[in-house]
């Protein structure tokens, strides 16, 4: 069997953590009788330093014509201009909307070898086998209007935090369909005592677990959700939320297991993986 995969090494250690998957993926190949093709391409601030965009169109077409995109991490003290016209975090969001992986999944789970290294007590650590689903292409990073102007003699900043009903739907009958996999409990994460689009989630999410009664749910606010983190992972099993929520609580997620470079990703549609990220804080 043949697949085609596109090589997005990106920035800074990304070039050398993908040539060492690539590596993964030639002992699989020889093993199992495989054929992968690889084909390099730019993305990120090497693509601006090249082409002056993060994200090529050619780059993005040749991405959705392949069977898998494998990506480094992007960025660097280079391109780290906040007011620059773009940021290799844009391409970043760029593909990830165009190949509609809208499902950010990162497993969390201690290894004997590396307990020392993680900031809590052993104790603390035993039995923790946590999976987020982080949605990943909607929310605060790609709502609109998104614009800073001048109003009555001061600047103004806007973003907005948008979801479909859709939008939230699938992200949480995936995590109801990993959980039957696992310990069936689902935990999901927001703030619906402050936000209309928390409610929103809120409402979906409890409509969806009624539909499938074999799996526990519970609704956390993300800030006990934060605190539980740290006090109480062991008690998490599939931990479902919205796209900056899951942002911030998978890096403090993965210092569970000693560090973010120890916590792999996967970007999905539906159940099929789309592109395997290396570790990075977007």
């Amino acid at each position: 069997m043949n697949f085609n995969i596109t090589l997005l090494s990106g920035d800074g250690i990304g070039p050398e953590v993908v040539a060492e998957a690539v590596r993964v993926l030639d002992v699989i190949a020889e093993k199992f009788g495989y054929t992968f093709i690889f084909a390099e391409r730019l993305m990120g601030g090497c693509s601006i330093d090249k082409y002056g965009s993060s994200l090529t169109d050619e780059t993005l077409a040749d991405c959705k014509a392949s069977d898998a995109v494998l990506l480094g991490a992007v960025g660097g003290p280079k391109w780290d201009d906040p007011n620059a016209k773009d940021r290799p975090e844009r391409g970043l969001l760029a593909l990830r909307k165009g190949l509609g992986v809208f499902a950010n999944l990162r497993p969390v789970k201690v290894h004997p070898a590396l307990i020392d290294s993680s900031p809590l007590k052993p104790e603390k650590l035993k039995g923790v086998d946590i999976l987020v689903v982080r949605e990943l292409t909607g929310g605060l990073y790609f709502g609109q209007p998104k614009m800073r102007e001048m109003k009555d003699g001061r600047e103004r900043a806007v973003d907005t935090l948008e979801y479909y009903d859709y939008e939230i739907c699938r992200v949480v009958e995936l995590a109801f369909n990993l959980a039957r996999g696992r310990k069936k409990k689902v935990t999901s994460v927001d703030k619906a005592n402050v936000l209309e689009s928390s409610r929103l989630w809120r409402q979906i999410a409890t409509k969806i677990g009624k539909e499938n009664p074999d799996i526990e749910l519970e609704h956390v606010l993300v800030d006990t959700a934060s605190m539980r983190l740290i006090t109480g992972p062991a008690s998490m099993d599939v931990l479902v939320t919205e796209n900056m929520f899951g942002d911030i609580l998978t890096d403090e997620a993965s210092a569970l297991a000693g560090s973010i470079r120890t916590a792999p990703r996967w970007a999905c549609c539906s159940l099929r993986v789309w592109s395997a990220e290396a570790t990075s804080s977007t």
